[in-house]
């Protein structure tokens, strides 16, 4: 069993307790940084807010179901008050507790179901280069996203991209991950020093550091199952351990964002 499914089967198991990203990282064998990275990738959910989803979606079937008390069923959920259960449940469902129990259906819910994992979305990996790479300065626009938010990231690139010159090299840098699930994504040039950077761009020190580096050779809206490949079956299957450190993508002056292809190396952070 892989540590995803280990990690997934905890939470179906526990998530009306009192469970946190390291109990869930633990059963899963992985760090937290490894587990909320490679969680995000193979699910396109945030690890603690799957959790919250989870609970909430059962308990709305609970509802639905005709259950007369709803701190019976908060209690059940992990929640300990009614009041803490109804707010957590309208900020998940724009309803509340009892709306569902009266309406006896969750059809208008955009309930969460349980995760079952898809082998179908890891791809055949070219064995990696192994470089330790000199500090890195770069300066470009970022934003914050989680995993359910992170189609977004195609538009930052849109709006970074005429501010380069074309067939530059060109960064997608993904870093400042917290328990949340959330994290930055920047789109930078390399640059020599922060002196000339423009006016609200966001400048970044990467600090010298051992990586694995990877190629992906398909369209770039397939990254997501070379990122997903190397997180959870590479990876594991390494020996190796990623640093708590920025990962990126580095597009270089083959890459035709115009078209989408051309190729892109995938720098993962190794521990020493």
């Amino acid at each position: 069993m892989s540590y995803l499914a280990k990690a997934l089967w905890y939470i179906e198991s526990h998530y009306a307790d009192n469970i946190s990203l390291d109990d869930i990282a633990q059963v899963g064998g992985a760090s937290r940084c490894h587990l909320t990275r490679a969680f995000g990738l193979a699910t396109g959910h945030s690890v603690m807010r799957y959790v919250r989803a989870r609970r909430l979606s059962e308990a709305a079937r609970a509802l639905a179901l005709g259950a007369q008390d709803i701190l019976a069923v908060a209690l059940e959920a992990g929640y300990g008050s009614h009041e803490a259960f109804t707010r957590a449940f309208r900020e998940q469902f724009d309803v509340t507790p009892e709306m569902v129990r009266a309406q006896r259906h969750v059809d208008n819910l955009a309930l969460v179901a349980a995760i079952r994992m898809d082998k179908t979305l890891s791809v055949a990996l070219e064995a990696p280069r192994f470089e330790h790479a000199p500090a890195l300065l770069l300066a470009g626009l970022v934003e914050r996203y989680r995993a359910e938010t992170s189609a977004g990231i195609p538009a930052l690139w849109q709006r970074f991209l005429p501010h380069v010159a074309p067939a530059s090299v060109v960064y997608g840098v993904c870093c400042n991950n917290d328990d949340a699930g959330n994290f930055d994504y920047l789109c930078a040039s390399e640059v020599a020093d922060f002196s000339s950077v423009p006016d609200g761009w966001t400048r970044l020190r990467i600090a010298p550091r051992r990586y694995a580096v990877f190629r992906h050779r398909g369209h770039i809206s397939t990254i997501r199952a070379t990122w997903h490949t190397l997180w959870n079956a590479w990876l594991p299957q390494s020996g190796l351990e990623a640093a708590d450190a920025p990962d990126f993508e580095r597009y270089g002056p083959q890459f035709d964002p115009a078209s989408g292809v051309g190729g892109v190396e995938i720098w993962l952070p190794l521990k020493e």
